[in-house]
């Protein structure tokens, strides 16, 4: 009798046709089975799942809302357990470390808000915090101790600034740290980060820096120093391109970030003990590739393109992070973002 792992589902938002699609994906092969798609009017953007796994929040941008779902955890489905009202149209959601809050972005506003998670896994109104910031605020995440937050905004219509935060875990209150922001002295705009698994190192990607940044995270005092600027893109390309998501492999060895306009995915390799990044190459995807996602144990990739609503599959080389293309699958208009989760049942 073989150990057959877990299957794996994946989370679709597509926000011109008012849905979540729902699909299963086969540990072994990466190859995806749609099961169903899920109404959600509004246009459904920014996805963000709990800690636990049994609860999925929905950004609706035209609605200016965030939706509460409960996961079943036998089948991915979703059912609607909750909305809160907002006074903006948010671009990204994510939870604390611990899924008491749900802290959103909103570009258009120039705001960063925490709502309280209730014991039934929605989250309520009013907000605990409706924070004004700057212009271009384009995502919020707590960092591995749940004691720090981070808002970058871009640069064309920002201030080209991370904003940093202490966060209070028990409270879910915002407090500025000490300096409150950190202001590349190149046009970056930082738009998108994810932490490091075990070192104290966050990346960003730069929207319009057309590169990866890399920051120490200084634990005592919540703030950032970079130390790394890498392009994205392969020397001597000079036609219109911006940088969007970014992701990092389970691992803590690989990295990626999608370009749009070139039209490709960038591979990194990251150095064991140093965190410094090294580029390994460039795959083709679809057009204006925004969002995108590993699968929970960094073996396959699935990029969204918004320009052709298809979803693009890779197999990730567990040596060097290579991607090699899989399959291609119909999804549907405006993928804006791509989760993916193992469920416990």
């Amino acid at each position: 009798m073989t150990n057959q792992q877990p299957t794996c589902h994946m989370y679709v938002s597509f926000q011109d046709d008012d849905k979540i699609s729902i699909f299963t994906m086969d540990p072994a092969t990466g190859g995806l089975d749609w099961q169903e798609d899920v109404a959600v009017d509004g246009g459904p953007a920014p996805l963000a799942i709990a800690p636990g796994k049994n609860f999925l929040y929905v950004g609706r941008r035209g609605k200016q809302e965030i939706s509460s779902y409960r996961i079943d955890q036998r089948t991915g489905g979703l059912t609607l357990i909750g909305t809160a009202p907002l006074q903006g149209e948010p671009v990204y959601v994510a939870t604390d470390r611990r899924g008491r809050f749900v802290l959103s972005a909103y570009y258009y506003q120039s705001t960063v808000a925490v709502h309280a998670v209730n014991s039934s896994g929605v989250a309520t109104v009013p907000p605990i915090e409706w924070r004004y910031t700057s212009h271009g605020a384009h995502a919020v995440q707590t960092d591995r101790s749940n004691r720090f937050a981070f808002v970058p905004h871009i640069a064309n219509r920002g201030p080209n600034a991370i904003f940093q935060f202490s966060f209070d875990e028990d409270t879910g209150r915002l407090t500025p740290s000490d300096p409150p922001r950190h202001s590349p002295q190149e046009y970056l705009g930082p738009r998108a980060f994810v932490f490091h698994p075990t070192l104290d190192i966050v990346y960003f990607s730069d929207e319009q820096g057309c590169s990866v940044t890399a920051y120490t995270l200084d634990t005592s005092a919540g703030t950032l120093s970079p130390f790394q600027t890498i392009s994205t893109l392969p020397e001597g390309y000079s036609d219109s391109n911006t940088c969007s998501q970014i992701q990092i492999a389970p691992s803590g060895k690989f990295l990626y970030a999608p370009n749009r306009g070139h039209n490709s995915i960038a591979s990194f390799t990251i150095e064991s003990s140093t965190g410094r990044l090294t580029a390994t190459g460039r795959v083709p995807t679809e057009p204006v590739p925004r969002a995108f996602s590993l699968d929970p144990t960094g073996s396959f990739l699935f990029a969204a393109g918004l320009d052709s609503g298809r979803l693009a599959s890779y197999q990730v080389n567990p040596d060097s992070g290579q991607l090699t293309p899989l399959e291609t699958y119909e999804g549907g208009n405006r993928p804006m973002w791509v989760l993916i989760t193992r469920l416990a049942g």
